[in-house]
């Protein structure tokens, strides 16, 4: 099945970033220059599946245009890279998530046949 867009991530699964050069730091989705410092000296880079879970909610109510099932959770999962990435989750339960939860990077199937990233509980 098909990205819903490409270069976000491979098959096995990581997220695709980018690493500064200059200053060390992390981005995600990759970027040519670095948000933080502004150097241009930028290298593509994996980043790691795991991470801990910062923040996170229920979606109820489906967005416009969107055709997958609700609820799903979404949040933001704090990467050993020292960056947070906001995703979907797994889970849809906020009662069963927690500050600090180990999450692991998985790929999950849209109701239109693409494929997308998520974070799940470990």
């Amino acid at each position: 099945m098909p990205p819903v867009r490409a270069g976000l991530f491979t098959d096995e699964p990581r997220l695709l970033g980018s690493r500064c050069l200059s200053c060390g730091g992390h981005h995600f989705p990759r970027h040519d220059t670095c948000a933080y410092c502004s150097s241009e000296e930028v290298e593509a880079v994996e980043l790691s599946p795991n991470g801990r879970l910062w923040a996170w909610t229920s979606v109820t109510a489906a967005p416009p245009g969107y055709p997958g099932e609700v609820p799903y959770g979404f949040g933001v999962v704090e990467l050993p890279e020292g960056l947070r990435v906001v995703s979907r989750l797994t889970e849809g339960d906020p009662a069963r998530l927690g500050a600090g939860q180990a999450m692991q990077l998985v790929l999950v199937e849209l109701a239109d046949d693409v494929t997308t990233y998520a974070f799940s509980p470990c």
